[in-house]
């Protein structure tokens, strides 16, 4: 009894900076909750949904993990920018702008898809085929220029900052470097209609972009940032 109170009494507090690490990098996993949506708007997708008997749930659901994905991304780049700031505020400033629009596109995204469940559950039958349909290609749209193009910006301006501050090993800036060209030259090749938003081209040129986000938040919850003179100034501070 008295060696565990001695344990607990010596055990040291989580310091702030390693705290924000771990929330920035609960944050990043969690926006990787709305991978199950591909499946889930499946049924939206279809040219007649509205004229059919549903199903709504998967749609609604699909939404509530997309608006989580959308908060979780304004949380990570909120999280990171007092640290960050401290290599290079404009850029800093704007990873969070672009974080921010790249929410903005995420409800809009939910918006669309959901106005289309309404129509459906309205009734409005064939008169709102058109409509339904409309809706359907402003959230391709949106989605692939924001959901798609937006990531990459935010890549160049948040991995630049880690690459330089050697705050993360300098191999996943790298990593993210990458994806951001990769995921540009998917979005290019959707934009000119050479292949499917949908495509296996598409989701392969999408992995990388999607391994730099992932590996990023695993390293912030089991390592924090590495030793470096932000981290000794803000110890100080």
């Amino acid at each position: 009894m008295t060696t565990d109170r001695t344990t607990a009494t010596k055990r040291v507090p989580m310091s702030p900076l390693r705290r924000t690490a771990l929330v920035a990098g609960v944050l990043y996993l969690l926006t990787f909750v709305s991978i199950p949506t591909l499946a889930l708007y499946g049924p939206v997708r279809d040219p007649n949904y509205i004229l059919g008997p549903g199903p709504d749930t998967p749609v609604i659901f699909g939404g509530v993990l997309e608006i989580i994905v959308a908060l979780a991304c304004i949380g990570t780049a909120v999280v990171l920018y007092p640290v960050v700031k401290r290599q290079n505020e404009a850029a800093a400033l704007g990873f969070v702008g672009v974080r921010v629009l790249e929410a903005s596109t995420i409800f809009l995204c939910v918006v669309s898809l959901l106005s289309v469940v309404t129509l459906r559950q309205a009734g409005v039958g064939a008169d709102g085929l058109l409509a339904s349909q409309a809706l359907v290609a402003f959230h391709d749209w949106i989605f692939l220029l924001g959901q798609g193009f937006l990531p990459a910006v935010n890549a160049l301006l948040l991995g630049s900052l880690l690459y330089q501050s050697r705050l993360v090993p300098r191999v996943l800036p790298v990593i993210g470097f990458i994806g951001a060209a990769l995921l540009v030259v998917s979005v290019a090749a959707t934009l000119f209609d050479l292949w499917g938003q949908l495509s296996a081209a598409s989701a392969l040129l999408t992995l990388p972009i999607a391994l730099w986000e992932f590996s990023l938040g695993v390293y912030l919850i089991v390592k924090g940032f590495k030793p470096s003179p932000i981290t000794a100034a803000m110890a100080t501070a």
